[in-house]
This record gives C-alpha cells, sequence and structure tokens, in this order.
C-alpha cells in the first residue's frame, strides 16, 4: 500500500488580476497621499522595498518579527525614547541595511513630509525631540511624550522604510548625502520623484533595480492610466521564506465583468490568472458567515478565500467645498440624515448576498475584537427615510419637493444653519468608481431613498484611478477649486500596516489622508487621548464620538474581496489581516509516492 504525500517544487508563475481601476502606478516607497493605498503599497511596493516592520502573523494582527527588518523596540524607564537594532539584510546592490538607510527616510520625511500620505501633522515626527544613529545597527528616536507604545509601534514605525545609499543622489551622475545632511533631502526626494513619475523607465532604471525585498522588477508596461508588472525573485534576498515561483505578474482589468471574464477561463490558459476576485454579482448562493464564504460559483478551477481585512468602508464628504454645498455639510443635521438614507442591511442582503457587515464608526467591526466599543455593536443611524426627512424638516427645509428648499434660513433653533441662504435647494453630486456593478447598484438605490427624504444625488460613473486623485483633500485656491462634493472610490481604509485603530490619519485637521477635511476639536482632543493611552476607555470614547458625528457616510462593509485561488496553488492561507501580500510563501506541489 502506498501514501502519497505533497512536496513544494521550485518554479511556475502566477498571475494576479488586479482590482479594476487598481494597478501599480506608484514604485517610490515615500508615496504621497494621493497613490497612498494598497494596489501601490501592500501588493507592489513592499514585496521590493521591505518596510522596517512586517504586520500581520498567521492571520493575525501582530508584528511578524521573523519577517521584519529590525528588532522589537526596547524603551528607556522615562517611556520617551526607543532604540532599535536593524537585522543585517543585504540591498540587491551589496549594501547593509543599517541604520544610515533609516537616517536616509528620516531626513527625507523631516524636509518633505507633506507630500508623504502617512504623515499627520503633530504626529510623527512632529511627535520627536530628537533622533538618530547610536550605531551602525542601531537608531534611537526620543519622543515629546510617553505616547502608548503598542500605538509608536504599530502606528508610527510602521511608516519607516529604509532606503538604500544608492538613492541618495539628485541625478543619475550626482550622489549626494542626505544621509547624514538634512540640507540634501528635499533635491534626493526631487530626483526620486522623477524617477518614479518616469513609469516607462522603471524596469529599466538604476534606482528601483536596488531592492531588499524577496522580488525585484523584471518588467513594467504601461497601459494608459494602469500598469503591468512582472516580479521575478530577489536572489540576493537575505530574508526567511525564499520564492518558490518564477515569476509573480500583475496585470489589471477593466472592470469586475473584465475579472469574471478571465477567472470562467481557467487559470490553465494562457491568458488565465491564477489569482483573482469574485465580483459580488457574481455569487450565486449567499454566505451565512462572511469570514467563512458560502458556495463558489468556479469551485471547479478555484478555492474561494473571502479576504476579510482590519478595515471600515466609507465615502468622505468634501467639508473644504468652497459654494454653499460645503457649508450644508458642516451641519451635523444634514449628515445625519443623509446617513439614514444609506440602507447598509438591504444592500448587505441584496447586494454583497451575506457577504457584507455594518460599519459603525471609524472601528471595524469584524474581525471582533475588544477595541470596539459595545455602543459601536449597533448602527447608530439605521436606515430610516422618515427620520432624514424630519430631521431637514425640523431645521428649516421644505421636503414637500426634491430637492428640498431651505425655507428658514439662519443660525438659530429650528433655522438651516450659517451661510445657507432662503431658496438653497439640497442638490448634490455624487462621483463613484465606475466598473463595479455592486457599487453601481447601492449608489442608485441611495439615491432614490434620499430623494423621498428631499436630498437630490446626481450619480456619475468616474475612473478609479481618476476619482482619487481628484476627489482628495483640497484646499480652494486658484490652482485648487476643490469642488468635488460626495465621492465614493468603493473602498474606506484598512488600519495596515499598523493596527491600533486611532484616528490621527484619518479625522484629525489636516492629515493629508482626512480626504474630506473635516475638522472638529473635541474630535482632535479625543484622538489626541488615545494616541498616549492604552485605556480602552479613551479609546470608546473616541469612537462613539466620530460615529455620531458622521465625518463620513458609513457604508456597508464587505471582505476586501473574494479571493478565488486557483486549485494546486498553495500557501495563499491564511490571509493577512492588514492586506499585504506575501507571495513568496506560495508554491505548486509535486506527487511523490
Amino acid at each position: 500500500m502506498s501514501t502519497t504525500t505533497l512536496t513544494p517544487r521550485r518554479g511556475g508563475s502566477v498571475t494576479w488580476a488586479c482590482t479594476s481601476g487598481f494597478s501599480p502606478v506608484f514604485v517610490f516607497p515615500f508615496t504621497p497621499g494621493d497613490y497612498y493605498g494598497v494596489a501601490n503599497l501592500h501588493e507592489f511596493q513592499t514585496l521590493m522595498y521591505r518596510p522596517l516592520y512586517w504586520y500581520g502573523s498567521g492571520g493575525q494582527p501582530t508584528v511578524d518579527y521573523e519577517r521584519s527588518l529590525a528588532e522589537p523596540p526596547v524603551w528607556d524607564a522615562d517611556g520617551r525614547t526607543a532604540t532599535i537594532t536593524i537585522k543585517p539584510y543585504k540591498w540587491s546592490n551589496g549594501e547593509t541595511v543599517d541604520a544610515d538607510g533609516v537616517m536616509l527616510w528620516m531626513h527625507l520625511l523631516e524636509a518633505e513630509k507633506e507630500r508623504f500620505g502617512g504623515y499627520t501633522p503633530g504626529f510623527f515626527p512632529d511627535n520627536l525631540v530628537s533622533y538618530g544613529k547610536v550605531a551602525e545597527d542601531k537608531v534611537s528616536f526620543t519622543f515629546d511624550d510617553a505616547y502608548s507604545h503598542n500605538w509608536v509601534l504599530m502606528n508610527q514605525f510602521s511608516t519607516i522604510t529604509p532606503l538604500p545609499k544608492a538613492w541618495d543622489r539628485t541625478a543619475d551622475d550626482a550622489p549626494a548625502d542626505a544621509t547624514h545632511d538634512p540640507a540634501q533631502a528635499s533635491a534626493v526626494y526631487a530626483y526620486l520623484r522623477a524617477c518614479n513619475d518616469d513609469r516607462a523607465g522603471w524596469d529599466t532604471s538604476p534606482v528601483w533595480s536596488v531592492v531588499n525585498g524577496p522580488w525585484k522588477m523584471d518588467r513594467y508596461t504601461i497601459d494608459g492610466v494602469s500598469g503591468e508588472c512582472v516580479l521575478v525573485p530577489n536572489e540576493s534576498y537575505s530574508g526567511p521564506n525564499k520564492p518558490w515561483l518564477d515569476e509573480f505578474r500583475l496585470i489589471p482589468t477593466d472592470s469586475d465583468g473584465d475579472q469574471y471574464e478571465r477567472l470562467l477561463k481557467g487559470p490553465d490558459t494562457p491568458d488565465g490568472v491564477q489569482i483573482g476576485f469574485l465580483p459580488f454579482d457574481e455569487i450565486t448562493e449567499p454566505a451565512e458567515d462572511p469570514m467563512a464564504g458560502g458556495p463558489n460559483p468556479l469551485g471547479e478551477h478555484y478555492d474561494l478565500l473571502p479576504q476579510l481585512t482590519y478595515k471600515i468602508h466609507y465615502f468622505p464628504i468634501n467639508f473644504n467645498n468652497p459654494t454653499v454645498k460645503g457649508r450644508i455639510f458642516k451641519e451635523l443635521y444634514f449628515r445625519q440624515a443623509l446617513q439614514s438614507c444609506l440602507d447598509s442591511n438591504g444592500a448587505i442582503r441584496d447586494v454583497y448576498k451575506g457577504y457584507g457587515y455594518p460599519t459603525t464608526g471609524p472601528v471595524p467591526a469584524l474581525p471582533d475584537s475588544p477595541l470596539l466599543s459595545p455602543a459601536r455593536r449597533h448602527d447608530p443611524y439605521p436606515f430610516d427615510v422618515d427620520r432624514a426627512r424630519a430631521l431637514l424638516e425640523a431645521n428649516g427645509w421644505d421636503t414637500s419637493t426634491t430637492p428640498a428648499l431651505c425655507v428658514r434660513p439662519g443660525t438659530g433653533p429650528g433655522e438651516a444653519g450659517e451661510g445657507i441662504p432662503a431658496g438653497t435647494p439640497l442638490r448634490f453630486s455624487m462621483r463613484y468608481a465606475q466598473g463595479h456593478e455592486t457599487l453601481t447598484e447601492v449608489m442608485r438605490k441611495f439615491a432614490a431613498d434620499a430623494a423621498r427624504a428631499g436630498i437630490e444625488i446626481e450619480l456619475t460613473e468616474v475612473e478609479a484611478s481618476v476619482l482619487v486623485l481628484e476627489d482628495t483633500t483640497c484646499t480652494p485656491g486658484p490652482d485648487s477649486p476643490c469642488l468635488w462634493e460626495f465621492s465614493d472610490w468603493n473602498g474606506g481604509w484598512g488600519y495596515g500596516p499598523g493596527f491600533y485603530p486611532t484616528g490621527e490619519a484619518l479625522y484629525s485637521t489636516g492629515s493629508s489622508v482626512n480626504f474630506g477635511s473635516y475638522s472638529d476639536p473635541e474630535a482632535d482632543a479625543l484622538i489626541a487621548r488615545t494616541v498616549k493611552s492604552d485605556d480602552l476607555a479613551d479609546l470608546h470614547a473616541y469612537q462613539d464620538y466620530i460615529a455620531e458625528q458622521v465625518p463620513v457616510i458609513w457604508m456597508p462593509n464587505f471582505p476586501f474581496r473574494l479571493l478565488e485561488v486557483a486549485k494546486g496553488l498553495h500557501g495563499v492561507a491564511p490571509v493577512n489581516p492588514f492586506g499585504l501580500i506575501n507571495p513568496e510563501d506560495w508554491y505548486y506541489v509535486e506527487q511523490e509516492l
């Protein structure tokens, strides 16, 4: 009698079909807010340029120190100074990953922090008193106060990506020394940003070919605003988990329909994909548990793996819109009314086929965690068009027609609010990402329900990559009309690579990824308490306030994607809760008797 065992084999290729509208278009790991998303960071840059710490281990929201470039921080007795020891990883050009690489990053961050998507005013590096190299393999950071050590590790040190000395230059033939001289950092940044913007030259660039991760770029092809990329193993990679595969291909898709057509062809066809995403409108039978998934319509060739990440789902409102609409957005009663017009439970049932779950505030409801406030286990503004209409009528609006009209201007009780003239209509524009049938269905239902309350919303589909560039954080001025109103890119915010769900990035005044430019002194004060305290009461107080203030419109949440993984491809599970991927762990098998 013989037994069969499965043994990993070297070789093979995996093609990853990118989410429609989102493929790698920014390679420089000093990424601005406009490009600060999963497609550029977690599914592209980190494969080649490792961050200081790697987050997510065995499917759990913890730090993976084995994959990290550094040892755990060591804190002084006063709790304000952390010393970090860097492991002796190698860059592909032979350089050692060391303290100098961290210092180069820090000098660029200090000089160009406004251009970095992970920067929030008042926080890292603003909250440092000093930092410096204390040995070839050690750097220290002294903070201006005693902060939560968990928050610093997960939300502050997570922004650091050591850079190679080879990148410390101001031109191809002009080495610089921003590693030691911060005054040179802006010129070095300008050079690296220019190299990034020359997308046609990525795969031959002497800059981007210097990597310390398990992968390096072999080919990159521009397809309009999208890009197709082929990565191959970095033979000089000195970390654990060296790649089994020969190549990893990232290909753009035009729409959910395009994604599904590729999957229908199967993984073994010439243009087949080994990992894609099942569109929600192609689900044939509902799931009882969004974490486990339901029956798979592509089960002949693929295994269904819900990619449940630690995230919230919402769309922003432009508080900085300089017209009367911006003034309306600042009125809490209006935001509460608008939120009450969104039928989250209906969308979860009818659109997302049971794979959804509510977003009840700024902390994810799943995976379950003690970080979630008890009050946030319930929707603060359940779907209720009658309540929405009553809120508007109680605050100076005639809802007998759509759009409703302001009939009681002013700032007193029962009046519409500051700067809202009589006769103003509740008429708005909503731009949303094209190519997602489920999003289109949710938006159309939302607009119809809002109209029943007196709020007219004109819907326009826009290519996702264009949407995130145009409808973003802005200040009105000659070069920035800042006129967008509502914008939905079919996403929200994933708490990764850090885990602690404080709100300094999303809701604090001036943050580059506070896309709607929400600003509230009380929110700022509550956020400030969460970053200095590990007391859950402070985190709960912050999220309860933000949930009820509706700084964004909370959308029904769902697994980030429903991964379809080709049968025979192993190592993809468990899913990283922060959206990072490790294709170096993936492999095919050969049978042995």
